[in-house]
């Protein structure tokens, strides 16, 4: 998988302020990859630097191979953004808006038509194209503006935020087209505050907190790496003077034994299922229901970066 975005080492600060302090990963083609971090962990400051905005204090950053510093015509080329807020000219189209950034972005004016033809196609405001923008629920600006951001065809896209404040339609629109830029072979970074959108999204995920690197990988991953355990919660005749005895190479953990549930905290959930079944059995004991509880994004996200609230 090629690497269409990559970040080793970087490190940015103001005064004596670490906002990023050795911040390293990359995004391949074809991946949506989550940056998830608390208020002030430097996902901004990060992101900044990625764009060219911010010149790094040390470390380096690679756009589609290109330095944003050293290379920012070429680097930029391949580089799409789309920020929290809607950068659109509500007077305009969403027609003129999209052509506008065409001009901007030096698209070739014999393939203008087609390009924003497929774009309106591809966001679902086709039949919407000569209304001004100033007309427009949120999300369809979000939708238009990300449509603005892919004018020129970029490898690696940057979204910020991207479903938050839309309702439920355009959220599972938006998703629709983020997944299919990552399937057509785009590179995406997402940064979001929504432990459901990254863990629905994001092949991989990155937590960052006070600027470092605190944990990366696939969720399955990372809930190995953390130790985190599976749940498995059993209804049926139990009680707690009498437990079924567990198989001690299973590893499992009775957590409670209340009437009518048992509660068992074990590594691998879905594999350990039949012997917890067989033990319970064994034990004179019926089971009615039984639900497998793993780990969130959420619970894995606060147990790095902690539960105090950030200004």
């Amino acid at each position: 998988m090629k690497r269409l975005l990559e970040v080793s080492n970087l490190v940015k600060t103001y005064g004596e302020r670490r906002a990023v302090d050795g911040l390293s990963f990359d995004v391949g083609e074809g991946e949506i990859y989550g940056l998830l971090g608390p208020n002030g962990a430097g996902k901004t400051t990060a992101i900044k630097v990625v764009t060219g905005l911010l010149p790094p204090t040390s470390g380096s950053v690679k756009v589609a191979g290109f330095d944003p510093f050293a290379e920012p015509l070429k680097a930029k080329a391949q580089l799409g953004w789309v920020g929290q807020e809607t950068s659109l000219y509500e007077d305009l189209t969403a027609d003129e808006n999209l052509r506008l950034a065409c001009a901007l972005t030096r698209v070739p004016r014999s393939e203008v038509r087609s390009r924003v033809a497929e774009l309106l196609e591809a966001i679902g405001l086709a039949d919407r194209a000569r209304e001004r923008v100033s007309s427009f629920s949120g999300g369809m600006k979000r939708r238009l503006h990300l449509a603005v951001a892919l004018v020129h065809r970029p490898k690696l896209l940057l979204l910020d935020e991207p479903l938050v404040g839309v309702d439920p339609q355009a959220r599972a629109h938006l998703t629709e087209v983020i997944e299919r830029l990552a399937r057509e072979g785009h590179a995406v970074l997402l940064t979001t505050h929504d432990m459901d959108d990254a863990q629905r999204l994001c092949g991989r995920v990155g937590i960052i907190d006070h600027g470092k690197l605190l944990a990366e990988g696939t969720v399955d991953g990372l809930q190995a790496s953390l130790g985190e355990r599976d749940l498995l919660r059993l209804d049926g005749d139990f009680d707690e003077s009498s437990p079924p005895a567990l198989p001690p190479e299973l590893g499992a953990e009775i957590l409670s034994a209340h009437p009518g549930e048992l509660l068992v905290s074990v590594d691998s959930g879905s594999e350990a299922l039949p012997r917890v079944l067989a033990a319970a059995e064994a034990g004179g004991r019926s089971v009615t229901r039984v639900t497998l509880e793993r780990p969130t994004l959420e619970t894995l996200f606060l147990k790095l970066t902690g539960r105090e609230l950030r200004d």
